[in-house]
């Protein structure tokens, strides 16, 4: 069975093709870039409510941040 995941490298480009890390953590409320990067990276789980400011912020639709993962 497939299950949807976040694509972070997928994030990861998108974001980086509009602005810095230290510009989007800013965007989100994080006092340092850290909150954000964390996420990004997976070290932290995307919560939902982050990951759909995320998503108006970088002007995409949700479902393109997500890939089918076995």
């Amino acid at each position: 069975m497939k299950r949807r995941v976040v694509d972070l490298g997928k994030l990861k480009r998108i974001r980086k093709q509009q602005m810095s890390l230290h510009t989007m953590s800013q965007m989100l409320g994080y006092k340092s870039p850290n909150g954000y990067y964390y996420l990004e990276k997976g070290r932290s789980k995307m919560p939902a409510d982050i990951l759909a400011n995320v998503a108006i912020i970088l002007d995409v639709p949700l479902e393109e941040l997500f890939k089918d993962e076995k």
